[in-house]
């Protein structure tokens, strides 16, 4: 059955490419959205030279293997938000009005939100992760068994350490430090 089939490929697919929660919300956003989308579609572009399905499948709109589909969608859409998330950054340590959501505070002010700052580096180009030292893609071969890397946590990439300090990060905070690493692109 191919909707059993497209799940297994979409639940394998988004564990290899992302596996975060931040990265599943964006799946199950994308997996009820599109299909709505689709349908509100369909739904207003009938006849022949609309937007339709050959077969309605299941529901009379879309097929249901569609849904893992557009699940699988969601980590391509969650890097292309890191993407521009960086590549929006600012170099400078200065804050920004958060335009897109304005939201007064006590005092009747616009409060300012932190821009991410992005610092030249030579090792990593400014995006704060360098390949990691202990594997070649995030896994290695140990006693003749390939086995995930623990440094990167699957990766292949850790935070680079010639401009960690420059961030003003601290380097105690594990978390944070996963955080950060959580959000860069594979």
């Amino acid at each position: 059955h191919i909707l059993i089939l497209t799940s297994s490929l979409a639940a394998g697919g988004f564990y290899a490419l992302d596996g975060t929660l931040s990265g599943f919300i964006t799946s199950a956003a994308t997996a009820i959205g599109g299909p709505l989308i689709e349908v509100g579609l369909i739904s207003s572009l009938s006849g022949s030279w609309g937007y339709h399905y050959n077969d309605a499948g299941e529901t009379g709109f879309f097929p249901l293997w569609i849904i893992p589909v557009y699940f699988l969608g969601g980590p391509a859409n969650g890097n292309l938000a890191r993407a521009f998330w960086n590549a929006l950054g600012d170099d400078s340590d200065t804050t920004t009005t958060a335009k897109s959501m304005i939201a007064y505070d006590e005092e009747g002010e616009v409060p300012t939100m932190p821009v991410r700052k992005r610092i030249a580096c030579s090792d990593c180009q400014g995006t704060r992760a360098v390949q990691c030292p202990n594997c070649d893609d995030g896994t290695y071969v140990t006693y003749g068994e390939r086995v995930v890397c623990k440094a990167c946590r699957g990766k292949g990439m850790v935070i680079c350490r010639s401009c960690f300090s420059s961030y003003g990060d601290d380097p105690n905070d594990i978390e944070n430090i996963r955080r950060i690493m959580d959000q860069i692109l594979d």
